[in-house]
Order: C-alpha cells, then sequence, then structure tokens
C-alpha cells in the first residue's frame, strides 16, 4: 500500500474509532427510562407504516439516481437501492459526512469516478431542497388549517421570501446548466488575484456542479426527477403523521400533511447543527415547533 493511501486509511481508522467512541458515550448518558415509558404507550402498527414509508422513499431515491445516471450508464433502481439504505445509514450514524458514502458505494460498483457521482448527490440536494420548499410554500400560503397558529403571519411571510429563493436557485442551475465553465472563469478571474486558492476550489466545485446537472439531458428526465423528489417528500410527510399519530396525546392526533410539513422543515433545518451520533439540531428544532407552535407539551 503507497504512503500516501496507508495515511488516508489511518485518519479514516481514526475518524470512525473517535465516532464510534462518542456513539458509546451518548448510549450510556441517553435515559433509557423514559424512552421506554413513552414507547410503550405508542401504537406500534403506526410506527411499522411509518417505517415502512421511509424505507419505500429509498427505493424512489434509487429511482431518481438511475434516471440521473442515464446519460453515462444505464442501471435499474434496485440496483442503487442496498447503497440508498447504508448511505442513510451512515448519515444516521457519521452525521452529515456519511452523506458520501452513497456516491463512493455507486462509483465502485459502477466503475464511474467519485467526483461524477458527488455531482449527482450535489443535484439530488438542490432538487430535494427545491421540491420540499415548494411544498411548504404552497402549505403556507394556501393550507387554511395552519392560520390559526402562533406566528403565522411570519411564516407567511418566510414562505413569499422562500419563493423567491427558489425562484433564484431555479435561475442559478439553469445558468451553470447552460454555462458552467464560463461562469468558473468569469469567478476565477474576478477571485484569482487576491484569494487564489479559494478561487481554485470554488471554480472546481461549479465545473462539478455543472458536470452533475448534465445529467438532466432532456425534458422527460427532468419532469422525473421532479415528480420523484415531491413523491419522497410526501411520503416522508406521511411518515412524520403516522408517528405522531402513533402517541397517545390527543394534541398528537391533530397533526396532518399540512401542519407535519412545518414541523419537517424545522427539522430540517435543525439538521444543519447535526452532531455525529449526537444529533442535537434537528431533535432541538422539532421540539421547540412543537411547544411553541402547536402547543404541544407532553
Amino acid at each position: 500500500m503507497k504512503p500516501k493511501r496507508l495515511a488516508i486509511t489511518a485518519v479514516v481508522i481514526l475518524a470512525l474509532a473517535a465516532l464510534a467512541y462518542m456513539q458509546f458515550r451518548t448510549w450510556r448518558t441517553f435515559d433509557w427510562k423514559i424512552f421506554f415509558e413513552q414507547t410503550q404507550r405508542t401504537n406500534v402498527w403506526r410506527l411499522l407504516a411509518a417505517l415502512a414509508l421511509i424505507y419505500s422513499t429509498y427505493y424512489l431515491r434509487a429511482l431518481r439516481w438511475a434516471v440521473m445516471l442515464r446519460p453515462v450508464r444505464k442501471v435499474p433502481g434496485s440496483r442503487l437501492l442496498s447503497a440508498m439504505v447504508i448511505g442513510f445509514t451512515g448519515v444516521a450514524v457519521l452525521g452529515r459526512p456519511g452523506d458520501l458514502i452513497r456516491p463512493y458505494l455507486i462509483a465502485r460498483r459502477e466503475s464511474l469516478r467519485f467526483s461524477s457521482q458527488v455531482a449527482v448527490l450535489a443535484v439530488e440536494r438542490v432538487f430535494d431542497i427545491g421540491c420540499f420548499a415548494l411544498l411548504l410554500v404552497l402549505d403556507v400560503l394556501f393550507a387554511r388549517s395552519l392560520r390559526h397558529l402562533p406566528y403565522y403571519p411570519q411564516f407567511r411571510t418566510a414562505g413569499i421570501l422562500l419563493c423567491f429563493l427558489v425562484v433564484a436557485m431555479a435561475a442559478g442551475m439553469f445558468l451553470i446548466w447552460r454555462s458552467g465553465d464560463a461562469v468558473a472563469d468569469w469567478i476565477s478571474g474576478k477571485l484569482s488575484g487576491m484569494f487564489p486558492r479559494a478561487s481554485d476550489s470554488i471554480c472546481y466545485r461549479i465545473k462539478t456542479f455543472s458536470e452533475g446537472l448534465h445529467t438532466i439531458h432532456d425534458a422527460g428526465s427532468f419532469a422525473w426527477i421532479f415528480a420523484l423528489s415531491v413523491a419522497i417528500w410526501l411520503i416522508i410527510a406521511l411518515a412524520y403523521v403516522q408517528v405522531t399519530h402513533a402517541y397517545p396525546a390527543p394534541e398528537l392526533h391533530r397533526m396532518y400533511v399540512s401542519k407535519v410539513l412545518l414541523l419537517m422543515s424545522a427539522s430540517i433545518a435543525g439538521s444543519l447543527l447535526q452532531l455525529p451520533m449526537v444529533g442535537g439540531g434537528s431533535q432541538l428544532a422539532t421540539i421547540g415547533v412543537l411547544k411553541q407552535v402547536f402547543g404541544i407539551q407532553q
């Protein structure tokens, strides 16, 4: 084994060992008594239904990835399913660094460049953000069941601002899809003199992202990716509904898709602060919205 590869392997092993130690400490301090007290009163069938819904989204994600691979390799979605399951398990265990597991596994299995699959991952993230933002905007602007909630005017304002953000993201995607190299060269010309390293890094990311966007090779593939992305987030919302209805609190039984989408937005925003093994951000944001917005104190 070459010294450079040996050093990288050693670093990865040390990182995994550190994460395993963090997990061990977290599980030791976890209040298992409260967990079992709360879990014993849940409807197990609803929890199993939620689990089945979440696992069904892994298959849809595999289909979506297969659509994005079509320009270079025709692969059935079922062949990518194991990479999705392993990858999202890695995210749960390692935090956001686990996102790289899926492109790594797919690149190895299909004999593709890792960078090309990281580009596909970037495109997947854009569609996830864009489609969930679209559902959230429609929810906030048109769902009557939300109008009596605390902070509804603020949510509505945020929804309008989110509309502009989604339009700006779509315009940026189109520009990079059409002229990625030109955009990268323009940024390089502006920044290379003062910030050469930052300029190189930004240009590389733009070109990689542009390469990923070219996996959307026609209107049909765009429609498929968009439809699958919307379906994924609607199914996740239904899974949230099943989980909230699994608990005996009457307030939670009034949580339907329109309200759950707001709860999901808090969870997603909080996940940006997710720590490996520890979590924290997503859970705290979810609890905060349940208490402050929906008035659920149990």
